[in-house]
């Protein structure tokens, strides 16, 4: 089988902010104030504290303005239940993100309810998980919505696919499955969403046109789960010590990228596949909700 098609979301990711760069220029031009989009981060996780940092820098490349909004982990689900209220009535505002994980003593189901749904650029509020489902104009998902654009702009045409989802998880399968089943491209596919508790799991996976690994086990996906052909997606992102690093850690995907590879169409690198895109996605939807008026 001939090399596969790397997916290169870190390039195409690239090409949107590009997009998003011009079209913010002609907005300013016209006299315009640029798309604000804040980031409510909470204790120093040091995942978060990356994710965040990665999303202002795309900011300040695309000229957004940015606010950064940090608060100590033992504030109170009260107080930042009041932080969120004053971004919702913030007219300077355009989206705002509040960075998961929240501390154990905060309810983050309570915190997205409180997330005015008309600046909520994540796409978790349930009236844009429900516009979603109904096929209604609304913000995506950041990381599902840039599986599909990066799937999209690669030329990989899903229609009548069997995508099989590894993970159910409400940020990540669970609104991909729906994406991939809506009747447009991407999407028409036939989806099967596995879980913890699916029997037959490699069965399912070895009849994937389009497989996707969203369960964040480092490695999991090993060559004799996949069917020659097939598009893989890596959303996993996991550090995995490794001494011979500076930073101490490597980012491992699901996938088995070196042995399962040689067997695909199409495969997704970790880094620099799936998580460009989710921050691509991010900036679209918070152009989306500055222009929206």
């Amino acid at each position: 089988m001939a090399s596969p098609l790397l997916l290169d979301g870190k390039g195409t990711a690239a090409q949107i902010r590009e997009e998003l760069k011009a079209a913010n220029s002609q907005r300013r031009a016209a006299g315009q104030r640029p798309p604000l989009l804040a980031a409510v981060l909470v204790g120093n996780d040091g995942g978060s504290e990356s994710y965040v940092a990665h999303k202002i820098k795309a900011c300040v490349e695309v000229g957004f303005e940015s606010r950064l909004l940090r608060f100590a982990s033992n504030i109170s689900q009260n107080e930042l239940l009041s932080v969120v209220n004053g971004l919702n009535h913030d007219d300077q505002v355009d989206g705002f993100i509040v960075q998961l994980p929240l501390p154990p003593h905060i309810d983050a189901q309570v915190i997205n309810l409180a997330i005015d749904p008309t600046k909520d650029v994540d796409g978790f509020h349930p009236v844009n998980v429900g516009r979603m489902a109904l096929g209604l104009p609304t913000f995506l998902p950041a990381t599902p919505s840039g599986i599909c654009e990066l799937l999209r702009r690669n030329g990989i045409v899903t229609s009548g696919m069997h995508a099989v989802i590894l993970g159910r998880s409400a940020i990540v399968g669970a609104p991909l499955a729906q994406l991939l089943a809506r009747p447009q491209e991407p999407g028409n596919c036939t989806v099967t969403l596995c879980h913890s508790r699916t029997q037959a799991l490699k069965e399912h996976c070895l009849r994937a046109d389009l497989l996707v690994a969203a369960m964040g086990k480092p490695g999991f996906v090993t060559a004799d789960m996949v069917k020659p052909g097939a598009v893989v997606v890596d959303v996993g992102t996991t550090r995995v010590e490794d001494r011979h690093r500076q930073s101490g850690f490597v980012l491992r995907g699901d996938v088995a990228f070196d042995e399962v590879a040689p067997l695909c169409r199409a495969i997704t690198p970790v880094p620099g596949g799936v998580g460009p895109m989710t921050i691509a996605s991010l900036l679209t939807n918070t152009w989306q909700a500055a222009t929206a008026s």
